[in-house]
């Protein structure tokens, strides 16, 4: 099953069986797509770009947990878990540290990159080879020890 079906099919169980807080994340993910498909003018989103969408809206959350747990909103930030979690469910397994550091050792060898000033060439080769397994943040952190 696509990625973007499994979603839709989520969607309406979460609606059979009550479930708020899930069909909420899950609907707020279905319009992050239609609006992608609006910005892009496509009829249909690839899965690569369903998770781009997915990715950055764990990256939102993440920062808002961040930003909760500096406000002493706990409440919130509790919130803001449940639903991260929702999201991560719709990623693929993400990959350990041995194989990302050897993408990101490809990547370098391949941008032909020497320095820290250089590591948007590494990140768009190395993130490109991930496909949405690892987080951009690990990835950047890696290439950034690896260069001069």
């Amino acid at each position: 099953m696509e990625l973007y079906q499994k979603i839709e099919a989520d969607v309406r169980l979460a609606l059979k069986n009550g479930e708020a807080a899930k069909l909420s994340v899950l609907r707020m993910l279905l319009s992050a797509v239609k609006m992608f498909e609006i910005e892009k003018n496509v009829k249909r989103t690839g899965e690569a770009d369903i998770l781009q969408i997915i990715q950055r809206q764990i990256k939102q959350h993440k920062d808002s947990i961040e930003q909760f747990e500096k406000g002493k909103r706990a409440d919130l930030a509790d919130k803001e878990r449940q639903e991260l979690k929702i999201l991560e469910s719709y990623m693929p397994e993400q990959m350990g540290e041995e194989e990302l550091a050897g993408i990101v050792k490809e990547a370098i060898g391949s941008s032909g990159a020497v320095t820290k000033a250089e590591v948007g060439k590494v990140m768009k080769i190395a993130m490109e080879k991930a496909k949405g397994r690892a987080d951009g943040k690990a990835v950047r952190d890696l290439a950034m020890k690896m260069l001069k």
